[in-house]
């Protein structure tokens, strides 16, 4: 009986301690984004003497967004990023999603010291490489050139290798949980192993796949760093680098800076809201089978 109140108590204790965390972290992450939200449809004199009103009637403004309509090119910068983030995504899960079933599957000389690199790489910020990648690539001539394409080329390179040694430890410690004789068996039925890779592994690892392309295409979307240093003309700026444009234009115009935040951060919360099952799903479950 005394056993069972102290489990009771631990539990309680416990769940205190959660919820007490995550009431904190949404204090101080979703209500400063909504707060946000909200004040993007109120204009300058409604902000500083209404901050914490909701935008109803006389408060409510569209003239934020029209400044940045009309002032900036937004739907440029929202066309380069897809552009360069949704390349990266479906890169990144292409090539990983192999390298670690090769990784994963099969026995060959250098693996260890190849894994080893992998998690190296995980180690090393971008800042320490920046420079020797911007050298290169503009050695190979798709810095600042006249097309856009290419200088996005310039971008989404970096941003795939970045990206790949998260992708292929994700995916192996998912892959290495499934089932071998499901292989064995379509080996059996004649299925080569790209077969087996493409109609076996894929669908079976769904879950890890789209967790590792969503992280992939969120990490690139948000990259201002990378893309402040190869973007550098306005029609090849990203969502991001418009933003810190923006930021630094429109000083203490709070209200276009909150619409710019909001235009930026919705579309990928609504993105975040209809597939964060498979998020969810593809690191528990590789967690658990890791």
């Amino acid at each position: 009986m005394a056993g069972k109140k102290m489990k009771a108590k631990k539990i309680k204790i416990s769940a205190v301690i959660v919820y007490t965390l995550l009431i904190a972290w949404a204090l101080t992450t979703i209500f400063p984004l909504g707060w946000s939200i909200l004040n993007s449809f109120k204009d300058k004199k409604a902000i500083y003497n209404n901050s914490f009103s909701l935008p109803i009637g006389d408060l409510f403004s569209l003239d934020n967004y029209r400044n940045i309509f009309e002032n900036y090119n937004i739907f440029s910068a929202y066309r380069n990023s897809f552009i360069i983030s949704g390349t990266v995504a479906i890169v990144v899960i292409l090539f990983s999603g192999m390298a670690a079933y090769v990784l994963t599957r099969y026995k060959f000389r250098g693996k260890g010291i190849l894994l080893a690199l992998l998690y190296a790489g995980m180690m090393f910020p971008i800042y320490s490489t920046i420079i020797p990648v911007l050298r290169m690539m503009t050695s190979w001539g798709i810095v600042n050139t006249s097309s856009v394409g290419v200088n996005l080329v310039s971008v989404i390179l970096p941003q795939i290798a970045g990206n790949m040694s998260f992708a292929i430890i994700v995916l192996s410690s998912y892959i290495k949980g499934l089932p071998v004789e499901l292989e064995e068996a379509a080996y059996m039925e004649g299925c080569n192993i790209f077969q087996i890779y493409f109609k076996v592994i894929m669908p079976l690892s769904k879950p890890s796949f789209v967790t590792v392309g969503i992280f992939s295409f969120l990490w690139s979307y948000n990259d201002l760093f990378t893309q402040m240093f190869f973007l550098r003309t306005k029609e090849n700026w990203a969502i991001t680098i418009l933003l810190n444009n923006i930021s630094s234009k429109e000083g203490v115009n709070y209200g276009a800076l909150f619409a710019s935040v909001t235009l930026i951060v919705v579309p990928i919360l609504i993105v975040y809201l209809c597939l964060q099952k498979y998020i969810i799903k593809g690191m528990t479950v590789g967690a658990v089978k890791g």
